[in-house]
């Protein structure tokens, strides 16, 4: 027992590169290779690059809050959704006549709760006893019934204004690019608020907290028609590259596209998918590069000495629930860049599309079999767990028709081999189980 934990303790240097040559050999195989395993499509390898480069983002969010600072963040989906916020807020274009609608009442209403939070905090830091929680309670009542009677009438404005293709307030027409800081900022304010809250729970406590707080985050987003058009979604949201038909009525791209042997719609999809690969490539190697710096600083060092024994680092003069909140704060920043990247890459804004088990229990595998605590090892647990997950949609139904072979033609069969894509959760349990079991630590464990 020992021998294998000095192993999982001490893995051979070779090993994350070989990992990673495994799942490069997988997209390879994805985009040269048509059989039944693979597509052979470039388009297709690349898509499930990319994908699983955004994955990676969160992953290297929820690995900071866990693996850094072992607190359970059950609501990852949330913090997504919030970074996936600011694309429509930033870049798309002005909707005309939704500002003068309800924009002045808007910002008057949020003015207001600002100052009712502000009033709150002042009367609990001066009063004490029976009278502190009494103008509390005042202020919130008063403050509340003020701001919705401004918020209200704003709101039914903004979403009675071009219903039909708009009934939201809009965004300011910049860069895409710019909107990706902004959803981590969007994401580390609302965890801030949370972490205030919720950070002094136990560890238990915390994942119910964070769990019904992200749902929370998505309804608003589904409901809120006038912040992003609700369940009615927003398309067209501006990108940092070439869009495909301009590039196919290019004759020069046409030319060169003939020179590879690909017609104009695969070589423009090829060339789109490699500009967004080459974007998001750089986004994880600088994330990599500052979690790294991070982790072995005298900071990670500090983290994971309150990971690791909080009674300890507070009888050492740490203030704990301060340094958790800064984690907390940071890796949720990060979860909300893969939101924005995301809806970036997409080109849409789905509130209805935020399912917890792929936008929370798909990461959360993602980590703990890469290996938590790891940066790199949530890098190569993202691509690999986000290609199995493609995938299984499309090896479930061959397998199923292997293992039901046996069964006469009918019903049952047909119904089996039918319903096998939507086993992909029991397919991702198997693998977790399997890391779990064999290796404890994930992929790459920890240093």
């Amino acid at each position: 027992m020992s021998s294998t934990r000095q192993a999982d303790a001490r893995p051979s240097p070779l090993r994350a590169p070989l990992l990673f040559l495994a799942v490069a050999a997988l997209l390879l195989l994805e985009g040269s290779v048509s059989n039944a395993m693979f597509s052979g499509s470039w388009n297709s390898a690349l898509a499930l690059l990319n994908m699983g480069l955004i994955s990676a983002v969160a992953a290297l969010g929820v690995n900071m809050i866990w693996g850094y600072g072992g607190l359970f963040n059950a609501g990852v989906v949330g913090f997504i959704g919030l970074g996936g916020l600011a694309p429509v807020l930033i870049s798309t274009p002005h909707v005309a006549g939704a500002w003068d609608a309800g924009g002045p009442r808007l910002m008057l209403a949020m003015a207001v709760g600002l100052a009712t939070l502000v009033l709150v905090w002042a009367a609990a830091q001066r009063l004490r006893g029976l009278s502190r929680g009494v103008v509390i309670t005042l202020i919130v009542l008063a403050g509340y019934v003020a701001a919705r009677i401004l918020f209200d009438p704003a709101v039914a404005a903004i979403e009675a204004n071009n219903p039909a293709k708009a009934g939201n307030i809009g965004g300011l027409g910049l860069p895409v690019v710019l909107s990706w800081p902004v959803g981590m900022v969007l994401a580390a304010v609302a965890a801030w608020g949370i972490g205030k809250v919720a950070l002094g729970l136990r560890s238990d406590y915390l994942a119910i907290a964070t769990l019904g707080i992200g749902e929370i985050i998505v309804a608003i987003l589904k409901n809120e028609g006038w912040l992003a058009r609700g369940v009615l979604n927003i398309t067209g949201i501006p990108r940092p590259v070439p869009y495909e038909l301009a590039l196919q009525s290019n004759p020069e791209f046409v030319a060169a596209a003939a020179r590879w042997g690909l017609d104009a719609a695969t070589g423009s999809g090829i060339y789109v998918k490699l500009c967004y690969a080459a974007i998001f490539v750089a986004v994880v190697l600088t994330l990599i590069l500052l979690t790294e710096l991070a982790l072995y600083s005298p900071w990670g060092r500090m983290m994971r000495a309150i990971r690791d024994n909080e009674t300890a680092a507070a009888a050492m003069g740490k203030d704990v629930t301060r340094r958790h909140l800064q984690l907390f704060v940071l890796g949720c920043a990060v979860i909300g860049l893969s939101g924005a990247m995301m809806v970036t890459l997409d080109g849409l804004m789905a509130p209805g599309g935020y399912n917890p088990l792929r936008y929370t229990f798909l990461i959360w595998v993602m980590v703990i079999v890469g290996g938590s605590g790891n940066n790199w090892g949530a890098v190569l647990g993202a691509i690999l767990i986000w290609f199995l997950w493609i995938k299984a949609e499309v090896w479930g139904p061959a397998a199923m028709a292997v293992l039901t072979s046996p069964l006469s033609a009918g019903g049952l069969r047909a119904h089996l081999i039918e319903s096998a894509p939507q086993m992909r959760y029991l397919a991702m349990g198997v693998v977790l189980l399997l890391v779990l079991r064999f290796a404890p630590k994930g992929l790459l464990p920890e240093r």
